[in-house]
């Protein structure tokens, strides 16, 4: 009850963000879309070539002092050493089943939708349980670095796994800035005053649009497929950034549900 308490009463402080006076041809000058086929993969950790997880930056740049997102994949049976970051990151598992915990921790396998935090210093093995395994990952300073076990320490923050049959959904009747049918969101992280992240579930047979006017707009389709301008197929993996106001005209002629995560740095709208 304290967690869905808190999600809505956070949810509720969303107001309404308006593109009113954005044209089509502005909103597409202003929007970058990098699709799932057009990731450029490398490694996670370079000097280790292929024995390290796949790695592919979406936006920013891991190895140096900046907040960046990338996308990261697993062979199933990879299983870390203990080992420590000398950042705090965020996960969200795309595909397969990942498992993120203490050492010392059952195993809990956090299928497509789920959510983590893995806190700075804090010790701690990663595990990944299917033939294929997708994660987006994100930090909000850089770089990404992996450290030994003994040179953990404590940051005051504590991990956090959700899993995606734990997740709280709120709807249209909840929430100021959903005016479709069917769309529902849960908020992750952040302060909607500052920077913060949310799902975003598009139902099967919606068309409409994200509108916003934040400076700082990026998204990443975590399941599900959706058309982007009548053009694009977005699949999982695929990423669009629009800085100012914009307006992302999507449509979910699949028989799936869609989910979207969205970094902001304000409000925005799911309008039909």
């Amino acid at each position: 009850m304290h967690l869905k308490s808190s999600l809505k009463k956070a949810a509720m402080v969303f107001i309404i963000a308006t593109t009113s006076g954005v044209s089509a041809q502005q909103a597409l000058a202003e929007t970058q879309v990098t699709t799932a086929d057009e990731v450029k993969w490398g490694y996670l950790n370079p000097a280790r070539g292929d024995k390290s997880p796949g790695a592919a930056d979406l936006w920013g740049d891991r190895t140096i002092d900046t907040a960046s997102g990338m996308l990261v994949r697993f062979n199933k049976g990879f299983e870390s050493p203990p080992h420590i970051h000398n950042i705090t990151y965020r996960g969200i598992v795309i595909e397969g089943e990942m498992h993120n915990d203490d050492p010392n921790a059952a195993k809990m396998w956090m299928p497509t939708g789920s959510f983590w935090t893995q806190p700075a210093g804090e010790e701690h093995t990663t595990a990944a349980n299917d033939k294929t395994n997708l994660i987006y990952l994100e930090i909000d300073e850089g770089p990404y670095l992996v450290q030994p076990s003994k040179q953990h320490f404590d940051n005051g923050e504590r991990p956090i796994n959700i899993h995606a049959d734990n997740m709280v959904w709120l709807h249209k009747t909840d929430l100021a800035t959903i005016n479709a049918a069917g769309v529902s969101a849960t908020y992750l992280w952040g302060d909607t005053n500052a920077v913060y992240g949310s799902l975003v579930k598009i139902p099967k047979g919606f068309k409409g649009s994200i509108d916003s006017d934040a400076n700082e707009f990026k998204a990443v389709v975590i399941s599900g497929s959706l058309e982007y301008n009548e053009t694009t197929t977005l699949k999982p993996g695929s990423f669009i950034t629009s800085p100012g106001k914009s307006r992302l005209v999507i449509e979910n002629d699949t028989n799936d549900d869609a989910i979207v995560y969205i970094r902001a740095s304000s409000p925005y709208d799911v309008n039909e």
